[in-house]
């Protein structure tokens, strides 16, 4: 209740997990009125309070809510179907018939498993917002007697192009429209056939160019070619081929169905994306996964190392090399073969990052946990301060910091002493 008078605190509350006290609950309310009220919903608060808040003497407390999710609404930034529908007091299927076309769109948005004839009354609709909301997922469930017309719709043609198969004829005034985003689409379209990614092989553009190069149609020479071209112009500073070579959605994806014989002539591709693609096979023969044990790239390295497979000392190796960023998901240190016994001695390693993973030891010692707390680099007192291992003393001292970000995780350890959260409270004058 004292943490609740102070802007700080009633972050913190915030950020808790699990369901508010009604007392909690009526103080964010007093201190914060409508504000809180927009996220005092669904389980974070009892039923009891949500009773409170609909019948609230301040009516800008009562709509608080709705109103907020009205705003989102009108800004097209999806919420999910349960806040429409308990906003708007209809069921989905009644609001993606509204009158009001930020509503269906909306919908279209947010209603992920809507029935087919729901989904083709929003490819048909009126409005064009709503149109390009029922084809922004990554497959846009266009039924095989509308992908004509939508293909032929401005609003929609992006989105399609870059899923559905496609007939030479519209693949040839897809590219005659002359939008960029349209050809970018279509370049990144899994279904193209040889003839196709061939007409777009001398496309200026530098995203077409690397969607090109990773189709399975083209030759290593052309592929070679391709991106040697980007990176070249990448060189010579354009932002285009950067973000076309770094940040590319295409990914070929395809080479995860090739025959093992041949997704192995992928070992010696010089381009990493390939062979990050085939890293994540899990057939390959011993003498394949060692190659990629050893690869160049540590991309590639990473992503093989997370076979089922992978030997312990080829983790540690790994991660002793080069950390276990948070980057790749699941982390090394979490595989089932890693050798976890070997992470208190991660301490005495020259390289932090390496030091870092020292903290994933549940157990590690006091004496430990002290030395990580000294460090200069403000991530290792952190990592010391969340640890579930640490000393009431060592938090008092973290608690002093001056990295705010160290403090801060002190202060939100679950084994924090009752005794150390009254005296903060005490000098914020709470």
């Amino acid at each position: 209740m004292r943490l609740a008078t102070h802007a700080a605190g009633r972050h913190g509350l915030w950020m808790r997990k699990g369901q508010l006290p009604d007392a909690v609950a009526e103080a964010l309310l007093t201190h914060e009125g409508s504000d809180a009220a927009v996220q005092l919903h669904g389980r974070r608060v009892t039923p009891t309070m949500l009773r409170r808040i609909a019948g609230h003497p301040d009516p800008a407390i009562r709509s608080a809510r709705a109103d907020f999710i009205r705003t989102m609404v009108e800004s097209g930034t999806g919420l999910g179907i349960e806040a429409l529908a308990e906003t708007y007091g209809q069921p989905p299927a009644e609001l993606a018939a509204s009158p009001d076309p930020k509503v269906r769109a909306a919908i279209a948005q947010d209603w992920h498993d809507r029935p087919a004839a729901v989904q083709e009354a929003l490819l048909t609709d009126p409005d064009p917002g709503v149109r390009a909301a029922a084809t922004r997922a990554d497959h846009p469930r266009v039924p095989p007697e509308l992908r004509e017309r939508c293909l032929a719709d401005p609003a929609v043609q992006a989105n399609v192009a870059r899923h559905l198969p496609l007939t030479i004829a519209q693949f040839d005034r897809l590219l005659a429209a002359g939008n960029p985003s349209v050809l970018r689409a279509v370049a990144g379209n899994p279904y193209l056939t040889g003839d196709m990614v061939a007409h777009l092989q001398d496309s200026e553009d530098p995203s077409v160019r690397v969607a090109v190069a990773y189709s399975r149609h083209v030759t290593p020479e052309t592929r070679d070619r391709l991106l040697a071209l980007v990176e070249a112009e990448e060189v010579a500073g354009s932002i285009g081929a950067k973000v076309a070579l770094h940040w590319s959605p295409y990914r070929p994806t395809w080479l995860r169905d090739v025959p093992l014989a041949k997704r192995l002539t992928y070992l010696n591709c010089p381009h990493a994306l390939l062979r990050r693609t085939l890293a994540e096979s899990t057939d390959l023969p011993d003498e394949a996964w060692q190659r990629l044990d050893d690869d160049p790239d540590v991309s590639v390295r990473y992503t093989a190392a997370l076979r089922p497979g992978t030997p312990p000392e080829t983790l540690l190796r790994l991660v002793r090399a080069h950390g276990d960023p948070s980057a790749f998901r699941p982390r090394l240190v979490e595989h089932p073969n890693f050798p976890r016994k070997e992470l208190r001695g991660f301490v005495d390693d020259p390289d932090p990052r390496v030091r870092l993973l020292a903290l994933e030891d549940p157990e590690l010692p006091d004496a430990e946990l002290r030395r990580l707390g000294d460090e200069e680099e403000p991530f290792l007192r952190s990592g010391a301060a969340r640890h579930p291992n640490v000393s009431a003393d060592l938090l008092e001292r973290l608690l002093a910091d001056p990295e705010p970000d160290v403090a801060d995780n002190a202060a939100a350890s679950p084994v924090l002493p009752q005794a150390l959260m009254n005296r903060i409270i005490a000098q914020a004058g709470l």
